[in-house]
């Protein structure tokens, strides 16, 4: 499934946010990796991306975090969680972690471009 990215990057915060469009807030927030946080739904559907302190995080610059071109890709199945996150098509972080999470099987697109 395809879904809008609106995504947001706190300069003085160091904080990016990314919301699925559309999305009225989450109810629970998991931790995938140090220091990526996933805004879970009711239905245990991924509807945010929370990344404080996001340069660091992610180990990349600041300016590259302002570009608005953000594409995330959220597979999971019954065992695992995969997320990409490219900007400007540089893949910037790649993450596998245990879904201990309940989050059901899926494969979506979260694009800042659709």
């Amino acid at each position: 499934m395809k879904k809008t990215l609106i995504s947001s990057y706190n300069e003085i915060n160091d904080t990016f946010i990314g919301i699925i469009d559309g999305e009225k807030g989450y109810c629970a927030d998991y931790g995938i990796s140090q220091g990526i946080y996933l805004g879970i739904n009711n239905s245990n559907y991924p509807t945010a991306v929370i990344v404080p302190q996001a340069s660091e995080v992610l180990n990349t610059s600041k300016e590259t975090l302002e570009n608005p071109n953000v594409k995330i890709n959220i597979n999971c199945d019954d065992i695992y969680i995969y997320f990409d996150m490219c900007i400007e098509n540089t893949k910037i972080c790649s993450i596998k972690c245990k879904n201990n999470f309940g989050i059901p099987k899926m494969e979506c697109l979260i694009d800042s471009n659709i």
